[in-house]
């Protein structure tokens, strides 16, 4: 049974005269909001507040990308609708006992580790970079000074040894 509150008066007449009382008895009684709809689904705004970058695109599993039956082969009606809510169900309540059971430990350990990382790279990535980024300058013309007095000739003698070699396929 509905209750009264969502019960709207609505007048219908031809007359245009009256159109004007339609809008009087909707200023005094305007109609209330739906009531509110469940359902064992998440809706959008749910899914956008916990997968706000969409990271788990995905997972979005239904039960007709599972399974499905070709026109040749059909089980009965029943079969298939209990099948169906035995996947759905199933999907459900296995993904929330296992998050049940596995979601704190498994975000401790996360931020533990994403804390341990942070920490490296702050006190210890970022201060050697800067340190390189300091010295370098330096060592880049040292390190250019060797590579010209010693790995360049050796490479570019390496080239003209090689220069004079051909290779030649032929079909006998």
């Amino acid at each position: 049974m509905m209750s009264d509150e969502y019960l709207v008066e609505c007048n219908i007449h031809d007359d245009e005269e009256e159109d004007d009382d339609d809008d009087y008895v909707k200023k005094i009684h305007p109609s209330p909001p739906p009531p509110p709809q469940f359902s064992s689904t998440p809706s959008l705004t749910q899914v956008d507040i916990r997968d706000p970058c969409g990271v788990n695109k995905h997972l979005k599993i239904e039960f007709s990308d599972v399974l499905a039956e070709p026109a040749s082969t059909r089980s009965y009606d029943r079969v298939w609708i209990y099948s169906g809510i035995a996947f759905e169900s199933m999907r459900l309540w296995g993904y929330r006992c296992l998050s049940a059971l596995c979601a704190v430990p498994l975000s401790c350990f996360c931020g533990c580790l994403f804390a341990l990382l942070a920490c490296m790279h702050i006190w210890c990535v970022m201060p050697c970079i800067q340190v390189f980024h300091t010295c370098l300058p330096c060592v880049r013309s040292l390190w250019m000074s060797v590579v010209n007095i010693f790995i360049a000739p050796f490479c570019t003698s390496v080239a003209r040894c090689c220069s004079g070699i051909y290779v030649v396929f032929s079909k006998e």
